[in-house]
């Protein structure tokens, strides 16, 4: 069984019950997509699962590796390691948490929603049963995003929308639930007491439909409180 809404909040690390099962579905959402892309992006996926498996601290959500041993692992030198996390970190796949300096190696974590997203095309090859987990629909689970990091910038409030002011409520409640689910969302319309809103992937809006649909009606209620019925649209 995957975790409940409550213990698959955004921030929680991929541990605990179903842990086991969420890192299984993200590596072999990756191997789907490496086998889909040229031989040079198969092998860079191939060597970040590599290093995933035999290095990755879930319970830290860190990567913290010196480049000598990254090389070892991936029987190349190692300015070909420095390239190739270069590459990964353009990609947005793994994220700087600390730059390394004076002996002490660089840590990253891995940014899992931008994964997922670079990966959704290929989850329908897998199975029906592993797009639906991933795709959260009902009865399914989902791998878990991991929060975005630092500072979050305030929504812009120009417009005087309910909306706008509702992100900006969630903001300043929780950073890293707007920036990870928030932020993302868009007005579409507003047709009497019901708000639409619409989500960048069908992933997102299930989420955000099972796990925050109550957060998000409340803010909403208290800049609007004609405000009754949300709906979120991929």
């Amino acid at each position: 069984m995957y975790p409940d809404a409550k213990s698959a909040a955004p921030g929680r690390r991929p541990t605990g019950p179903g842990a086991g099962a969420r890192k299984y579905d993200l590596l072999t959402a990756m191997g789907a997509f490496a086998l889909s892309r040229p031989k040079a992006e198969q092998k860079l996926a191939l060597r970040l699962m590599t290093l995933i498996t035999a290095r990755y601290n879930w319970g830290r959500d860190e990567l913290a590796v010196g480049q000598r041993e990254i090389a070892r692992l991936w029987s190349v030198d190692e300015r070909t390691v420095k390239r190739e996390m270069a590459r990964l970190r353009a990609m947005g796949w793994l994220v700087v948490r600390r730059q390394g300096a004076r002996g002490r190696v660089s840590e990253y974590r891995l940014d899992i929603a931008r994964i997922l997203d670079d990966t959704r095309a290929q989850w329908g090859a897998v199975g029906p049963d592993f797009q639906q987990r991933l795709e959260g629909a009902p009865g399914g689970a989902e791998v878990v995003p991991l929060p975005v990091k630092g500072n979050v910038p305030a929504p812009d409030l120009s417009d005087g929308r309910e909306w706008s002011l509702a992100q900006a409520v969630i903001h300043a409640e929780d950073p890293a639930v707007y920036g990870s689910w928030v932020r993302a969302l868009r007005r579409r319309d507003r047709a009497g007491g019901r708000l639409t809103l619409t989500a960048p992937s069908r992933f997102h809006a299930a989420y955000v439909n099972t796990h925050l649909m109550a957060r998000l009606l409340a803010a909403c209620r208290s800049v609007d409180g004609e405000v009754s019925e949300l709906i979120v649209l991929a």
